[in-house]
């Protein structure tokens, strides 16, 4: 049964998919604002965005990338870079409050790069629903990220928010949200 407009509810996955996006609001990479839900059973487990380490310095609060402003070319950029990503955020938040994210589904507002795919595969997760393709220079990489799921148990299934879905989360967000819409008795 399909909600009216007065009445929508968004789906379990546009629900999750708009949480990760929101995580992504806290970013403080200059190139990319990524985030990452992980739920199981309906339930969230972590969340992450990209950023630095706690206690270093973001790029955004300086106003520049730092790997770029040293001139680290691209095919050495997790060498220098100083952010985390969403995923491995959100893996990490996890294992620090002991957190298991076995049989667990990952939204990510990006498909994962291979060294968080390897931490996603490892963590037990089972599904990975993405936003955006990861697409860059070397489409090389990009394909070889995108085939190694092929020899894993995890489903991969990119889902887009349909204007309907955005509609309603940013008309939400830019409302009061707890305001009372029935009359007291």
């Amino acid at each position: 049964m399909k909600n009216s407009p007065k009445n929508f509810r968004p789906g379990w996955d546009a629900y999750f998919m708009a949480l990760a996006k929101l995580a992504a609001s806290r970013a403080t990479c200059l190139s990319r604002h990524c985030g990452c839900v992980i739920v199981r059973e309906k339930q969230i487990i972590s969340t992450g965005y990209v950023g630095s380490m706690s206690g270093v310095t973001h790029c955004i609060d300086e106003g520049k990338c730092y790997r770029r402003s040293i001139g680290a070319a691209d095919a050495g950029k997790y060498d220098f870079c100083r952010s985390i990503h969403a995923e491995a955020n959100a893996v990490a938040l996890a294992a620090k409050a002991g957190v298991s994210l076995d049989g667990g589904t990952a939204y990510v507002t990006l498909f994962p790069c291979y060294t968080c795919t390897k931490l996603l595969v490892r963590a037990g997760i089972k599904e990975i629903v993405y936003e955006l393709d990861y697409a860059s220079k070397d489409k090389k990489r990009d394909k070889h990220w995108k085939e190694v799921y092929q020899d894993t148990r995890i489903r991969v299934r990119q889902l887009l928010l349909s204007e309907e879905e955005k509609k309603f989360f940013c008309a939400f967000i830019k409302n009061i949200t707890s305001e009372r819409k029935l009359k007291s008795q």
